[in-house]
């Protein structure tokens, strides 16, 4: 595989190149580019972590999981006051077109997954609907 002579008595035809996983790295790499490259998405990025913690610190309702210096700007997991109210917020958060936010298996509780292509606009969403969640389900 790694022989020169290999390739050459092949006609450079021994190992056939993941085509379609070069063409998704390339249409990513051309999205980064557009988005203003890595250090605007990391900007983008740092907003919208600290925009939903902020909606989980500013009260004790919700409450996070990791400790503030390794707190996640991808994955942001919470509970709310009891498993019930999880079950709760979690059926109409996904009856409100936000899903995914059943907790990891090993922690429970919720998980936001706001990965480098979710837009600030989702994060916005989630947190008001949070407030409003809060505001109707007293602990």
């Amino acid at each position: 595989m790694l022989s020169y002579k290999t390739h050459a008595e092949k006609g450079s035809m021994f190992n056939t190149p993941p085509c379609f996983a070069i063409y998704a790295v390339g249409e990513v790499l051309k999205w980064l580019k557009k988005k203003g490259g890595v250090e605007a998405l990391e900007k983008i990025n740092e907003e919208k972590a600290a925009m939903l913690y902020s909606a989980i610190d500013e009260g004790k309702y919700y409450r996070g999981h990791a400790e503030n210096a390794s707190r996640s700007w991808m994955n942001v997991s919470f509970n709310l006051p009891t498993p019930e109210l999880e079950a709760k917020f979690i059926a109409e958060a996904a009856a409100a077109r936000l899903s995914g936010l059943k907790g990891h298996r090993s922690i429970g509780g919720c998980r936001a997954s706001i990965y480098n292509a979710f837009p600030v606009e989702g994060v916005e969403k989630l947190t008001a609907f949070m407030k409003e969640f809060e505001k109707n389900n007293p602990a």
